[in-house]
């Protein structure tokens, strides 16, 4: 049996999911641009379990989406996922937030999906899959220019997926490039890709693990 609480705090998105045997059997999200995660992460989780029936001594792993995204929002969610697994002595499932992004769409063989996250300035994070979901380029931390992903569009179809696809829209035109803005990252897309790592015991260092930033934190402060 493979009960997994999923836990996604990578954008504005507070998520919790719970999963069983791949299967999503409760779901809690709330999408503020204020990040509230450090005051609503905690009531999904007891939520989500409550309306699964289910306890904290149900669950067999916990799954946290590993970034890149918010420095803080990937701080507060591994923080979470971490103190559960030591509490429960739960093994501890990583999955990487562009990856369960890609999961959101269904596309017609040979399209390529792009899951994007919005970065400062025209600096998005991104990684490349085929439409079987396999990545074929690693993620990356990149600026969008004119020639961005244009190895991609020679008759195929590109789906750029998430809020850093909205920066693209102004500089890159193709008939072949589909943009889908409004998506963000959801614990509902880890459960399956959780379960697939669970089964095979893909666990993470608990004591050593760290968020995946991509980029060093920067601090912004205001000008005098």
């Amino acid at each position: 049996m493979g009960t997994i609480l999923n836990i996604e705090t990578a954008t504005t998105n507070c998520s919790v999911s719970i999963g069983v045997n791949g299967e999503c059997i409760s779901l809690l999200e709330e999408n503020t641009p204020n990040y509230s995660h450090s005051e609503q992460l905690h009531v999904f989780i007891k939520e989500v379990l409550k309306k699964a029936t289910l306890s904290f001594s149900d669950l067999d792993a916990i799954a946290v989406s590993k970034g890149p995204g918010s420095y803080t929002g990937l701080r507060i969610g591994v923080s979470a996922a971490k103190g559960l697994c030591f509490s429960l002595d739960l093994p501890l499932i990583s999955i990487p937030t562009l990856e369960s992004m890609a999961q959101q769409i269904v596309v017609v063989d040979d399209a390529v999906i792009i899951p994007l996250l919005d970065a400062r300035r025209m600096e998005v994070y991104s990684c490349i899959f085929d439409h079987n979901l396999k990545e074929i380029r690693n993620t990356q931390a990149q600026i969008i220019d004119e020639s961005s992903f244009s190895d991609y569009l020679e008759n195929k179809e590109v789906h750029l997926v998430g809020n850093g696809s909205e920066k693209c829209k102004t500089i890159l035109e193709s008939p072949n490039m589909i943009f889908h803005t409004n998506n963000i990252p959801s614990a509902k897309e880890m459960v399956r890709l959780s379960y697939k790592k669970f089964k095979v015991n893909d666990f993470e260092d608990v004591a050593y693990f760290e968020p995946y930033y991509l980029k060093d934190f920067v601090l912004q402060t205001k000008k005098a």
